[in-house]
This record gives structure tokens, sequence and C-alpha cells, in this order.
């Protein structure tokens, strides 16, 4: 599908200090991409791809990940109507790494549980030493049956 070509990867100077992208994938050919909302900074989840979702998300300006689930490509939002628009991508030092700052169509939820943003709980420790998760979210943005059928 893709006419994008990466560079091989280089040196450490090249990597850290260039301007070619030359992206480093984990064992499993997959690079983790961090997504932000573009407005607010705000968290709203973590995907991976791997080289072929990332030329498409590069070429289309929409979001496309590897599920690792289902081992299939998955543009985000074909379904729920979710669509990311990528406004910007950053890689880190390593080029291990990717973010993502998106605008997201339809109801602005990134979440399939119907939350605005997949990070809706926060951990917290318990004064008798249990860890717990806290919902830190108001109100689910969509009821997922609606969008992905009762499961």
């Amino acid at each position: 599908m893709s006419q994008i070509e990466f560079t091989e990867r280089g040196g450490k100077k090249a990597v850290e200090d260039g301007d070619l992208l030359m992206p480093k994938y984990d064992a499993d050919g997959l690079i983790a991409a961090v997504v932000t909302d573009v407005a607010t900074g705000e968290v709203l989840m973590v995907g991976y791809m791997n080289a072929e979702a990332l030329k498409r998300t590069i070429e289309t300006g929409e979001a496309w990940y590897w599920s690792r689930s289902r081992q299939e490509f998955w543009k985000k939002g074909e379904t729920s109507g979710q669509i990311q628009s990528v406004h910007e991508m950053l890689t880190d030092c390593d080029q291990d790494a990717l973010v993502l700052k998106v605008s997201v169509a339809g109801n602005g939820a990134t979440c399939h549980v119907g939350y605005r943003s997949c990070f809706y709980r926060k951990i917290i420790s318990t004064n008798d030493g249990a860890v717990r998760l806290e919902r830190i979210a108001a109100d689910k943005v969509y009821d997922p049956n609606d969008v992905y059928g009762k499961s």
C-alpha cells in the first residue's frame, strides 16, 4: 500500500542528531505510540504501530495501529467514527517511541470502554497496603454497546 520508505537505522549520532526517521521497533516489530489531545495535551491512549501502520499514518494523516490482540491493522475510529486526525508526530531521542498529537472526530472519545481517555483511573495505595484503582473520569462519553454491540 505505502510508497514511503524509512532510512535504514544508522549509528547513534545519526539516530540522535540526524534529520532522518529511523524507527526502532521491538522484537515483535512494534513501536509504542502515546496519543495526546492536540488542544489540551491530555493523554488519550497508547497504541502500537508496525512499519506499515506508521507509513499509513504518515500518508493519510489519520492514526493507524497494529492490533496485538487481533493481529491486524486497525484504523482508529473506523467502526466508532472516532477517527484520530494527526496534527503532529514526535519521536524520542532513540526513535523507539512516538507521540501523536491528535483531534478526535465523532463524540471526541478514544477509549473503547466509553471514556474520553483510556486513562480514566488512577492507582492508589490504601492505608491497609492494598493497591486499588480510583475512577477519575466523571462519566462515560458514550455507551460502547451502541457503537460496538453487546459483547
